[in-house]
């Protein structure tokens, strides 16, 4: 393989991949607090993009309620972004009240829970179709600004174009990945959320809030699905209410791949798929979406723990 091709390849795999890790990461935060997956995570991260591009003045089509609807205000890209990550988180924080708490306090097992979060998921799916319609949806071509459409890293002779979308989502990628690494290691806030995740009950005796935490790990997850829906929607476009599907299902096997329950696995995972489907050969792209699967079957042959598997805790 010719060397610029490779490089452009990793550039490519990376940038995917950086996507794969922070919205797995929301399957892996809500794991590692309450032992479940949360089956409307695709759910989410398809109403984020929404959110976005609606915040960002795109307007619907000529289906649904809110048919030729649109806001009075365009905000800026980014804005709209953190804004449509915030509301994502929010609605996130709902699915908890809803579909986790009551089922939680009851003592239910954990499978009526998977159950919940997965009608919740069919729920709201089904609410965007009615209220925008199936359409495809794109965001406008200057969402950021005067930036060339593409960058060359190489020369004239041997280029290396790299699109530009796909450096900002990778950059994106990184600082919400650093920035999660901070504060669940070197703050208090993060530290209370691990104590939750590892015994609710001692966590509570010690004067930790295990409800607040519980919210704040759902709003959180649920940013994480909304800024990478946005992500791939301004990368690709947002293809209809069903879009965060495949994704979702990518993010399972990103932490299984990683390791249930591991944030550094979570990102391993994401990265690892991101860089293998980009070297699928463009004669078999229409395969791609097998890679991840392929992966994760064979990582639960080899290694069912996953990469970087937390270590279980014995508790007497």
């Amino acid at each position: 393989m010719d060397i610029t091709l490779l490089i452009k390849q990793v550039l490519n795999g990376l940038s995917i991949g950086s996507v794969y890790a922070i919205f797995a990461l929301g399957y892996t935060l809500v794991f590692s607090v309450l032992g479940i997956i949360n089956f409307a995570h695709g759910a989410i991260f398809t109403l984020g993009a929404y959110f976005a591009y609606t915040l960002h003045g795109g307007s619907f089509g000529f289906n649904g309620l809110l048919a030729n609807a649109a806001l009075p205000i365009k905000f800026p890209f980014a804005i709209a972004m953190i804004l449509g990550g915030i509301l994502a988180g929010l609605v996130s924080v709902l699915v908890e009240r809803i579909a986790f708490r009551p089922l939680r306090l009851k003592g239910a097992d954990s499978l009526l829970t998977l159950v919940s979060s997965l009608g919740v998921a069919v729920a709201i799916v089904n609410t965007i179709q009615f209220l925008v319609g199936a359409e495809n949806y794109s965001f406008a071509a200057d969402i950021y600004g005067n930036l060339p459409e593409s960058i060359n890293f190489g020369s004239v002779a041997n280029p290396i174009v790299i699109r530009t979308v796909q450096l900002v989502i990778f950059g994106v990628s990184v600082v919400i990945l650093a920035v999660l690494t901070y504060v669940i290691n070197f703050t208090k806030l993060g530290k209370a959320l691990k104590a939750v995740a590892e015994d609710p009950t001692t966590a509570s005796l010690l004067g930790i809030d295990a409800e607040f935490i519980i919210m704040f790990t759902f709003f959180v997850s649920g940013f994480l699905a909304g800024i990478a829906g946005t992500l791939v929607g301004s990368s690709f476009s947002i293809a209809g209410p069903y879009f965060g599907i495949t994704f979702g299902l990518k993010g399972l096997a990103v932490i299984v791949l990683g390791g249930l329950g591991s944030i550094p696995g979570a990102v391993l995972g994401g990265v690892l798929i991101g860089l293998a489907e980009a070297f699928v050969p463009a004669d078999f792209s229409a395969y791609k979406d097998a890679v991840a699967f392929a992966l994760l079957f064979v990582m639960l042959l080899v290694r069912p723990q996953g990469l970087l598997s937390r270590k279980a805790t014995t508790k007497v």
